[in-house]
């Protein structure tokens, strides 16, 4: 080196054809790249080592390795020929000896190929590997610095006229000319077959070093974007590293230790002052069984105790979650870091260039070739900055998604295990939001998490560099800076309060969103639509509220933020020039410096930005630690000893709810033995359903223990059904074996409801089992139980649903002594006693205590509790309970005629599904199908290629539930009009005109600057005037602060205008779908709806804001910086045309593909909750048959599906950030170029300053284009607002025709000629009922399935609307009435109890119409009283979600005393009587009889001895009226339907007379 440095001197460049002396051409240049090789190569030897999997030898590889093995022979003949020329048989002894440089580089350069052609071997061995950019890199540098000594060597030759030394001369080029071939080489993919095949589903794959860092190989989608919208068809693979399972396998893996770290600090941190808690430790022994536990609960006795001083903070292990992320994605934190250093150092590369650039200007003597290098440099420097950039953001958001992906499967893992007191803490709603919203903003914080580390240092350099610039007057602009911080901190802490309040409304708010979604039809019956409007409003309100304060806070940052610029370098500069008057500003310190004050603005601005994201990060840290180191589910409460001789057995259980409650079993112990059959009845509340709940583990165990032998399979009360096919929902994941499968659908009674299903049992049921009716539900839920053979069932009621005869055929085929169950131990809840002489054992619970355990005529001996309860229900029980011992028999060999049930088209049924008996043949399904844009479920525009489904599918399983329909193309116009016109036109014009004002002053500022270092050129050698200096400084200062002002103005103005569009958007779009018709929440997933009050609701509030302000401010920002450049250098508009036609190509050809990706994203993003809401659902369920694991599998592929739209996005995001910073770097190169042309007519201040703005355009440029597309992509939230607030409306609630207020006074009703149909193409479900109801008349309504029972109530309340005829109460036409009018003074009790989180007392009257004591009267006739008044809060007892913390018979009555409640005239009952203890049962009858004894009743039967003492029976038949006439004329007419329906029953003509026979209930 040091001879290198010798033979360098200046002569060689002050000269206009410069050139480098030939020894730093062969020493420094040669050595270069070699040393680049050199360190990358351990890395490919690492590969070396280890086994590799054989590829196959490509052509390529050939190529490669036979060009390298020429370059080594070209070395060693060099080295041969300077051996022969120094020692050879020719060689003068005398001359001197050739250079040792002759001897060192060849040798260099011979063992530098072999390491190359090593390199080249382990990339081939690299699975999966299509090239090396270590070596691209190598080739490249290698023939840049080559080709100085190519044209010494050149010149030389030329300048001589004949070639010094010809055999060297030769060799440089033959290598030269291989090394070129190597290089092109190395550019090009060696594409295995197997890659082959993978990159034929990810181009990714197969992409070569330069395109991966050009993103290059994104091209293919862009392009097809561009042509069509894309469709979630059209996205390619995950690479496996970046799919779910991948992901989540290692977070899991950290998560648990981490988890087990912090659990143990906090029992150290509990175990301070008592230290005699240490052993209890009885969970850690046994090994957990569940594959999912992580591990088990905290110590559950500690628990307990320390109950007195819960303190919230450390009540749950914290400060886990951040460790275990960082230890899981330590590899891309560090990939990504090492970028942003070396990013942050190069982003000041260009300042010093430009000082070098004006400094060149200055100096009219300098070569022109200088200037033109510094031109080509700033290029060079931009680019690499640019390539960088991108590799950060890319591995940045990648990490973001990735971490997003981890959080969502770890909180679906936990719900899956989560015990019954975590559950609690969270309902379903909040639970979806810790996987959407939470999740989401770690997904944001880790885009930005190394700007904590790199704003101090670019903060740290920055003020280096200016030091050298200013000295120390730096520190008065730093300060300045340093002021900022606390002012932040403060607005950061407020915001923070802020941010927190806004969630709870949120979380609030959807809380009674969801309840509204799922109590929507009980709304509709009782009109009370506007009661919850009015709650969710208010709410909302109170979002708004504190969204303002919110706002307008962060005006107040931006205004300190928009004026720290200015003020920073107008204080600096101020003092510079006032510290000595030697100081004067010239075009070089000025500009450099606002370069460089330019680069502080950024990582300035960052840091409030970050830390108000770490703040929001924080609440969402918590609240996931909260949830995520809840306790699980014990384990081990049940033990699986296959040794035990019972199949089930409890010793001495004591169990509860909850942790710190009372138990709701106390010393239960029981011994099933295999193949029993075992009934547990007793009343309301006495913990039957406690007692399977405990059998399954989900109780929190006090004393004693529970084993089972053998797997469980479970019925609940209520029927889960998953959204899928039927079948499926059958077999729930179990191999497919049609013959178990047909014997198992025929005993369920499921037969003749398949052929009334469209697709029979490949049709969809919707979701919670919305086209299902509830005999229906029961009977799959029964049937999957049954598939599932497994060896301990659990049936909790699952008779009660359906009607008597299928009751009776289910108990016969399957529970009962001879059906499918026999040889199974079967657990059996019931109501029904005419099952329990049939059984081998019978439990009787009473408050949670077992009285007696025995046979049926044991316990009837014994005279206990179980024969009072007979003596009640069964008077007659004695006299029949041979005659149906009898009976039973004989049925046994005699096939029953099977009916189905329960298939009606129920009004509330979608038009899609229940597509009722009338449907059966083909064409009129189609038919329907082409129709269905009109069926009032929402018309959406739908482009040809959304339509995914085939027509065969159409035949395969009729889809209820339609694809999520997607705006495509372009966001129309008319969707930002309308949300400016929203905002106010007013606001917005005069927030646009303070931001363009503001932007005025900043040129304004800038072009006063330049003319200030004029001044330097001016005042040259002299003094340089005070009021000159003051002058300049005032103006400066002044622009300065108005800009602060100005912008300040601006964004409070937006920030009122964005308020008033939120409440407007969200005001129509709630009250529209309160008005929807029923037929629409039948077909669209409740998810969806959610997803529109939710995702785009945040959206519209704290999104497009946010994007809209950015967006003007950048666009002024672009102009702005353009009007400078053609302000300095006029040449430059020729450039700006070509440039601005390239950016808007590449802008739209970006946002159509970008738009529809960010689309598919929200899309594929629904399902991922949908599914984990029906999870939550059913998590008894899933748990009872041990299925988790499949569904966490069906999570990760919906997780996977959402993550194959995320990922492009991301790409897609990076491919045009490379071609914008491309263009934008184009920019300052012509800025530069233009500059060194015109030098001579230019003053140094404009080429400081035009370059300078350029420097800035390449950011702004880039955030101009995704502002645009994030504005179109978040408008796209206004649009499905929008969307859902323009559907259709049922009729108007309230009319000009109302009726009188006591109307109806008698309660008549008249149906004339009345007909009906669910859609205009559809066939009629009544065909034109005639019939007159007199006042006070008990009406029984009874038909088999598909009759039209349900469909005839719902005209009443018109939930359908009539085709023909018409329907008159008290004389009144309904359908001229507005619906609240016709619905207030109605009354129905539904099939389902639906209640809605709220007091009770809210749940009876929402609109406080009623005084306390007229509810106590009513809770008294409707048997609750007692209850409610041992409850702590009385009324205001809070009802959780979905009323689950009361029993489903508690639930019915409190829908009975609502009906009390509303004293209307005519009361509707639909088989109100179901799930409930034939006392309750008793007591609702009675009620019903004494109470509405004025009343006009109908009730839809589905038990006929309800039924016998009505007035008169309706039998319905296939949408007519067959028989209508007093039980006792239909029951003596032996041809009769009813007297056929009542045999069935076993109910015989004699019987009428004694109504509450219960034998009747088979």
């Amino acid at each position: 080196m040091t001879s290198a440095i010798h033979c360098f001197n200046a002569s060689y460049l002050q000269r206009p054809d410069p050139d480098l002396p030939i020894c730093v051409e062969q020493t420094v240049l040669v050595w270069l790249p070699l040393a680049f090789l050199w360190l990358c190569a351990p890395w490919h030897f690492a590969n070396l080592c280890k086994k590799a999997a054989k590829a196959p030898l490509s052509k390529l590889y050939i190529c490669k390795q036979v060009v390298s093995g020429l370059l080594f022979l070209t070395a060693i003949a060099e080295l041969a020929l300077t051996l022969a020329e120094d020692y050879g048989p020719s060689s003068d002894s005398t001359a001197q000896k050739h250079p040792a440089v002759l001897y060192t580089n060849p040798v260099l350069f011979a063992v530098s190929w072999i390491v190359v052609m090593l390199c080249q071997e382990s990339v081939r061995r690299r699975p999966r590997a299509v090239d090396s950019g270590s070596l691209f890199v190598f080739w490249l540098l290698q023939v840049l610095c080559a080709i100085f000594q190519f044209q010494t060597l050149l010149r030389d030759a030329l300048n001589k006229e004949e070639i010094a030394d010809l055999p060297r001369f030769c060799l440089f080029y033959i290598s030269y000319g291989l090394q070129l071939i190597a290089w092109v080489l190395s550019a090009i993919a060696d594409v295995s077959p197997e890659v082959k095949r993978i990159s034929q589903m990810n181009p990714e794959a197969r992409a070569t070093f330069l395109s991966r860092i050009t993103f290059n190989w994104f091209n293919s989608m862009v392009i097809k974007g561009y042509k069509r919208p894309l469709v979630q068809e059209d996205m390619w693979d995950l690479n496996e590293k970046d799919s779910s399972q991948a992901i989540c396998q290692g977070f899991e893996d950290i998560m648990a230790i981490e988890l087990k770290k912090a659990r143990s600090s906090l029992q150290k941190k509990r175990n301070k002052p008592k230290t005699k808690d240490g052993h209890q430790n009885g969970l850690a022994k046994g090994v957990s069984q569940d594959v999912l536990v992580m591990e088990t609960g905290k110590k559950k006795e500690k628990k307990k105790k320390k109950k007195e001083k819960k303190d919230s903070e450390s009540e749950y292990p914290n400060s886990w979650l951040v460790p275990t992320i960082a230890k899981t994605f330590k590899g891309v934190l560090l990939e990504s870091a090492f970028f942003k250093l070396i990013q942050d150092l190069l982003s000041f590369a260009s300042p010093q260039l430009l000082k070098l650039m004006i400094s060149f200007t200055q100096d009219k003597s300098s070569q022109a070739w200088t200037g033109y290098l510094y031109a080509v440099l700033l290029l060079v420097v931009a680019f690499l900055q640019s390539v960088i950039l991108q590799q950060y953001f890319q591995r940045c958001f990648i990490l973001g998604m990735k971490v997003r992906t981890a959080l969502m499967a770890a909180v679906y893992k936990k719900a899956l295990v989560v015990s019954n007191d975590s559950r609690k803490e969270s309902t379903a709603g909040e639970i979806v939001n810790l996987m959407s919203a939470d999740a989401q903003r770690f997904n944001d914080v880790t885009n930005f998490i190394h700007l904590l580390w790199s704003c101090p240092l670019q903060i740290a350099l920055a003020i280096a560099f200016l030091w050298i610039e200013l000295g120390p007057s730096v520190l008065a602009g730093l300060l300045v800076m340093v002021l900022m911080v606390p002012i932040n901190g403060w607005l950061a802490t407020k915001s923070r309060g802020f941010q927190m309040e806004n969630m709870k409304f949120k979380d609030k708010r959807m809380k009674i969103v969801n309840d509204i979604l799922n109590g929507i039809k009980v709304l509709k019956y009782y009109a009370w639509e506007s009661s919850f409007e009015a709650q969710v409003q208010e709410i909302r309100e109170q979002e708004l509220k504190v969204m303002r304060k919110f706002a307008y806070l962060s005006s107040v940052s931006t205004f300190i933020f928009s004026c720290a610029p200015a003020i920073v370098s107008l204080a600096t500069f101020a003092v510079f020039v006032s510290v000595s008057p030697n100081n004067i500003l010239d075009a070089e310190k000025a500009f450099t410096s606002i370069s460089l004050f330019n680069i502080l603005r950024f990582p300035l601005a960052m840091l409030p930005q970050l830390i108000s994201i770490m703040v929001q990060t924080a609440v969402s840290k918590k609240r996931l630690e909260k949830f995520l180191s809840g306790d699980d589910l014990d384990t081990m409460a049940i033990a699986r000893d296959d040794s035990h001789s019972a199949a089930v057995s409890m010793t001495e259980g004591t169990y509860a709810w909850e942790r710190d409650t009372e138990p709701v079993l106390k010393n239960v112990s029981l011994d099933i033995k295999p193949g029993r059959l075992v009934a547990v009845v007793g009343a309301v509340g006495s913990g039957k359903t406690s007692l399977i709940s405990a059998l399954l583990g989900e109780l929190h165990s006090l004393k004693g223990r529970i084993n089972i032998k053998g797997s469980v399979a479970f019925v609940p009360q209520q029927a889960w059904i998953q959204n899928a096919t039927l079948k499926d929902n059958v077999l729930f994941g179990s191999d497919v074996n049609e013959e178990r499968y047909r014997s198992v659908v025929e005993g369920c009674a499921l037969g003749p409801d398949l052929d009334l299903l469209p697709g029979r049992d490949q049709t969809e049921i919707g979701e919670k089992g919305i086209n299902l009716s509830g005999g229906q539900k029961q009977r799959v839920s029964l049937a999957r139980a049954v598939y599932s053979s497994a060896d301990v069932y659990l049936l909790d009621d699952p008779l009660s649903a359906v009607d008597s005869h299928v009751g009776k055929h289910l108990f016969e085929r399957v529970i009962g002594p001879k059906g499918l169950l026999k040889d199974k131990t079967r657990i059996l809840v019931t109501h029904g006693i005419s099952f329990l002489p049939y059984v081998d054992e019978i439990v009787v619970l009473v408050n949670g205590v077992v009285s007696e355990v025995g046979s049926y005529d044991g316990l009837r001996a014994s005279k206990g509790a179980f024969s009072e309860f007979l003596e009640t229900y069964g008077k007659d029980e004695s006299s029949n309970a041979n005659a149906n011992k009898a009976s039973a028999q004989e049925s046994d060999f005699e096939q029953i005629d099977m009916l189905p049930e329960g298939l009606e088209p129920q009004a509330d049924g979608s038009p899609e599904d229940i597509v009722s008996s009338t449907l059966k043949r083909e064409n009129s399904l189609r038919h329907s199908q082409r129709h269905s844009k009109q069926n009032g479920s929402v018309s959406l525009r739908k482009s040809s290629s959304v339509r995914s489904k085939k027509d065969s599918d159409d035949k395969k399983g009729q889809r209820l539930i339609e694809k999520e329909a997607m705006e495509t193309g372009r966001v129309k116009f008319s969707v930002y009009l309308q949300y400016l016109r929203s905002m106010g036109w007013c606001l917005v014009t005069w927030s646009f005109l303070f931001y363009f004002i503001q932007n005025v002053a900043i040129i304004g500022q800038n072009l006063w600057l330049s003319d200030w270092t004029d001044d330097s050129v001016k005042y040259f050698n002299t003094t340089y005037p005070n009021h000159i200096r003051d002058t300049r400084i005032g103006v400066f200062g002044a622009l300065g602060v108005a800009q602060g002002f100005l912008v300040f103005l601006g964004t409070i103005l937006l920030a009122d205008g964005s308020i008033s569009a939120s409440r407007s958007l969200h005001t129509s779009l709630l009250s529209n779908i309160l008005k929807v018709p029923m037929v629409f929440f039948d077909t669209t997933p409740s998810g969806r709806i959610v997803n529109r009050f939710a995702k785009d609701i945040f959206t519209v509030d704290e999104m497009i804001p946010m994007s809209f302000r950015s967006w003007i401010l950048c666009l002024l920002g672009v102009l702005g910086t353009l009007f400078v450049i053609c302000l300095a250098t006029p040449i430059f508009t020729a450039v700006v045309v070509p440039m601005a036609v390239i950016y808007y190509f590449v802008q739209r050809f970006y946002v159509a593909t970008s738009r529809q990706l960010r689309r598919l994203d929200s899309v594929s993003r629904s399902p991922i909750y949908s599914h984990f809401g029906e999870t939550v659902s059913g998590l008894s369920v899933i748990r009872a048959y041990g299925h988790q694991q499949r569904f966490l599998k069906q999570n990760e592929d919906t997780i996977d599906q959402n993550l194959k739209s995320v990922y492009p996005w991301i790409v897609s995001n990076r491919w045009l950030a490379m071609r914008l910073e491309s263009l934008g770097n184009l920019v300052v190169f012509f800025s530069a170029l233009f500059a060194v042309i015109s030098r001579d007519s230019l003053n140094s201040g404009l080429v400081g300053l035009s370059i300078s703005y350029a420097l800035n355009v390449t950011q702004t440029l880039n955030w101009l284009v995704r502002m645009t597309s994030e504005l179109e992509t978040n408008i796209v939230a206004v649009e499905r607002v929008r969307e859902y607030a323009e559907i259709k409306n049922e009729a108007p609630w309230i009319t000009t025709n109302r009726p009188p207020d006591d109307w109806p006074t008698d309660g008549n009703i008249n149906f004339e000629n009345y007909k009906v149909r669910y859609r205009p193409e559809l066939e009629l479900i009544l065909h034109g009922i005639t019939c007159d109801i007199q006042s006070t008349e008990k009406i029984g309504i009874v038909g088999r399935t598909g009759a039209g029972k349900s469909s005839l109530t719902n005209c009443l309340f018109r939930i359908i609307e009539a085709s023909e005829g018409q329907i008159l109460v008290d004389g009144i036409d309904i359908s001229t009435l507005g619906l609240h009018d016709l619905r207030s003074r109605l009354t129905i009790i539904p099939q389902d109890p639906v209640l809605f989180s709220g007091t009770l007392r809210m749940n009876l009257d929402p609109f406080e119409k009623s005084s306390d004591e007229e509810i106590w009267t009513v809770l008294e006739l409707a048997h609750l009283k007692d209850y409610v008044r041992g409850l702590p809060t009385g009324l205001q007892h809070v009802v959780s979600e979905g009323g689950e913390n009361l029993s489903v018979g508690q639930r019915q009555l409190l829908c009975l005393a609502r009906a009390l409640l509303r004293k209307s005239r005519i009361l509707i009952l639909d088989e109100a009587t179901a799930a409930v203890d034939l006392e309750t049962d008793d007591l609702i009858q009675n009620t019903i009889r004494t109470e509405f004894s004025h009343c006009t009743v109908l009730t839809i039967a589905h038990r006929l001895n309800t039924i016998l003492d009505s007035s008169r029976v309706m039998v319905l038949d296939s949408g007519k009226i067959v028989e209508f006439d007093s039980p006792s004329v239909l029951l003596n007419n032996k041809q009769g339907h009813f007297y056929a329906m009542a045999k069935d029953a076993g109910i015989r003509g004699g019987e009428t007379s004694k109504p509450t026979n219960m034998s009747t209930d088979l």
